[in-house]
């Protein structure tokens, strides 16, 4: 990497920077470096503030091919977004992490890190060193976090008694497009984590779990499939249709005779040579369909392609095959079938077979589109989310909105304690970050503060979004949690007529709303600690 610039001395021996091309270069420092980052950040908080809780509203992202996505998942919208300021890229970053570590509270957490960054300037235009708001809004998170403990409740994670898993995935569906049949949505992302699930370990293989989308149908005709599904066909139109108490040879070698490594070259002088060829080629061809079929199995699941003449023999000596199944597909079904991927025919045992009760096709209406589905497997553990849609759009955002409920249950298995929504943890967050403040006599107790205030921005944009007059309600619900000693009280942003989200099941996991806080702190910190900045001048 070239240097940007170089170390010089004077006469008196101090050390100066030269740096290189530094007319061509812009460089903000103090004041308005920090003022810089603030409004990009601001900029990028108030796109997804509208976004936010369950009456959120969606938005529309065009990609230069002219695809189209509508969502309101944080992570997605930022993530399709032409970001170019630094900072912005960094919020970007915030949410995607936020997705990575938890898979919900996306938006929130960008909203939450817009606030604070919004109250840093106010604290910034009254001369407060930077370094001093950061300190203060590190001991404000702490206070936070340790609110949050208190105010948790122990979940318990039953087999038997699975409604209180739905509805907390149902919280997390209430603010996505398919929450018009969202109870269905949070049944099925239940049962396809405790079908994975591990609870003595405390852990879920999210490997184990495939969503597989198919536009056409509609959303109620999604399903959880105990097995797997896979879009392919049997590889001839007259092979079977459905093969029951299926044996299958999961191969990772082709049905085509063996060819050299190396470059090479064939002459073909004489007809003799060419039928010698041919006789060759077709005593493979049965040699390699003979082993498999001598080794018990009635279904044949490989990697790669076979031509027309391996395809009409293996039709001919009933041998229903499936070809070019991907790479993680292939892994999935030798997962759930309790088979062994086979690299070469010679390596081939009866113990190495896939097993699986019936493998059968499925059709779409008057389309000729067809996928396999694997059932009753051996390993039972493999489950396979089939959504159906009205259009491509309304099937990935499906695919979004179930891979968030299903992180969200996850991470309930990891940690079973949880928190009341609707804003209720950040308003008694709130008071207890302001009461904080009062007992801090240096000067951070003004960042304590308006983290305090900071805070209110998610109820506050709960309240505006769900067609409240936010400050009225943000008042009257934090009034009700100061009288009453009530940590549950939020946003009524249903209208069910009470403020009480443990009697309107909204629940969320303690672990989510750590993260958030933690994370949005940390950038904020981060952010506030950059006082120059030199960038190429086209920036």
């Amino acid at each position: 990497m070239a240097s940007t610039g170089s170390i010089a001395f004077d006469e008196y021996g101090r050390p100066f920077i030269i740096l290189r091309d530094q007319e061509n270069k812009t460089r903000l420092t103090g004041i308005e470096a920090h003022k810089s980052h603030i409004l990009a950040a601001k900029s990028v908080a108030s796109v997804l503030k509208t976004s936010l809780g369950p009456k959120g509203l969606d938005k529309m992202l065009v990609s230069p091919d002219g695809d189209l996505t509508i969502t309101n998942d944080g992570a997605t919208i930022l993530g399709q977004m032409d970001v170019d300021h630094q900072i912005a890229k960094l919020m970007v970053q915030l949410s995607r992490s936020q997705d990575d570590e938890i898979g919900d509270g996306t938006t929130g957490v960008v909203v939450l890190a817009g606030a604070l960054l919004e109250q840093a300037e106010q604290l910034l235009d009254r001369g407060i060193h930077p370094i001093r708001i950061a300190d203060g809004y590190e001991m404000a998170a702490r206070v936070a976090v340790e609110t949050l403990d208190k105010i948790s409740d122990k979940f318990d994670v039953d087999l038997k008694k699975p409604e209180p898993l739905i509805r907390l995935a149902m919280t997390t569906l209430g603010s996505k497009i398919i929450n018009r049949c969202h109870r269905q949505m949070a049944e099925i992302a239940v049962d396809a984590i405790l079908a994975v699930a591990d609870l003595n370990r405390k852990d879920v293989d999210f490997e184990l779990i495939k969503v597989e989308g198919k536009v056409g149908g509609k959303l109620e005709d999604t399903m959880l499939v105990k097995g797997v599904v896979i879009d392919k066909d049997m590889s001839h139109p007259q092979m079977p249709k459905t093969v029951k108490d299926a044996k299958m040879a999961i191969l990772t070698c082709p049905f085509e005779p063996p060819k050299p490594k190396t470059k090479h070259k064939l002459d073909v002088t004489s007809v003799e040579d060419y039928h010698n060829l041919r006789e060759y080629e077709l005593n493979k061809f049965e040699s390699m369909v003979q082993q498999v079929k001598d080794k018990g199995a009635n279904l044949v699941i490989c990697q790669w392609g076979f031509d027309d003449e391996a395809n009409h023999l293996l039709l001919q000596r009933e041998l229903p095959a499936v070809r070019w199944v991907g790479g993680p597909e292939i892994e999935l079904i030798a997962i759930a079938t309790g088979g062994r991927i086979v690299p070469r025919f010679e390596e081939l045992t009866k113990e190495k077979l896939g097993h699986a009760g019936i493998v059968r096709e499925l059709t779409f209406g008057t389309t000729k589109e067809r996928m396999l589905v694997i059932e009753e497997c051996k390993n039972s553990r493999a489950v396979t989310i089939f959504i159906r849609g009205g259009n491509k759009m309304i099937v990935d955002e499906a695919k979004r909105s179930l891979h968030d409920a299903l992180c969200v249950i996850r991470n309930l298995v990891r940690d079973n304690r949880v928190v009341y929504g609707g804003g209720a943890p950040e308003i008694a967050c709130s008071l207890a970050v302001a009461a904080a403040a009062d007992k801090i006599s240096t000067l951070e107790q003004y960042a304590v503060r308006a983290f305090s205030e900071a805070l209110e921005s998610i109820p506050l944009a709960l309240a505006e979004n769900s067609g409240h007059a936010p400050i009225h309600t943000l008042a009257e619900v934090k009034s009700r949690q100061v009288k009453e000693k009530n940590g549950r009280l939020g946003i009524d942003c249903l209208h069910k007529g009470t403020n009480d989200m443990k009697d309107q099941q909204v629940i969320e996991t303690l672990m989510a709303k750590k993260q958030q806080l933690l994370l949005a702190t940390q950038l904020v910190r981060m952010i506030l600690k950059i006082d120059d900045v030199r960038a190429p001048s086209d920036f």
